[in-house]
């Protein structure tokens, strides 16, 4: 089946100056939850925030909710982007996380399988040039759609997500989504 671009310009507009980090892990959201040092029955449901700044709850919760075997992520603060901690959230199973900060132009993307950083792709020192061997026809594949190469954020990223995971992340299965809303310590960083 052939890759098809998908409209982000939802997410580029009404998150396009704020900080978003999307996370998908094969595991279910209670699983996540304790993984992450949280309490699943602190947490309670709520919808898919229509402004990146405006959570449910005070604070900056992460949203968890299921889609098929995966649960989905909304982070609020680049805990995708810990290298640490997702690695260790991986440990025997597939995590894939993608984070953005539009105003900056910066973003990130991580896939872990059991533990390892198989492929990144962002600024400053997290960026990987190699692209693993699993990857090579997909990535190529991305280039054709998109020649420009624009940044992972505005269109890739969500087709590697695709990809790796079997989930479209489209507005309509986002913002149709209750998320269970909770907070969880701050993972140690190293």
């Amino acid at each position: 089946m052939a890759m098809q671009p998908l409209d982000i310009s939802w997410l580029r507009g009404e998150y396009g100056g704020e900080c978003y980090g999307f996370i998908y892990i094969r595991a279910t959201p209670e699983q996540v939850v304790t993984r992450l040092g949280g309490r699943w029955e602190d947490f309670t449901p709520g919808p898919f925030p229509e402004d990146p700044d405006h959570y449910p709850l005070d604070g900056e919760p992460l949203g968890v909710t299921s889609i098929g075997e995966w649960t989905f992520v909304f982070d609020p603060d680049w805990l995708g982007t810990r290298e640490e901690a997702i690695a260790q959230l991986s440990k025997g199973t597939r995590l894939v996380s993608q984070a953005a900060l539009g105003i900056e132009d910066i973003d990130y993307f991580y896939w872990c399988e059991d533990g390892e950083i198989r492929f990144a792709w962002g600024d400053e020192d997290n960026y990987f040039v190699e692209i693993p061997d699993e990857l090579a026809d997909t990535m190529a594949e991305i280039d054709k759609l998109y020649p420009s190469f624009p940044r992972f954020y505005q269109g890739p990223a969500f087709l590697l997500v695709e990809h790796l995971t079997g989930i479209r992340a489209t507005e309509q299965l986002l913002k149709g989504s209750t998320l269970m809303w909770g907070v969880v310590p701050e993972p140690a960083k190293s």
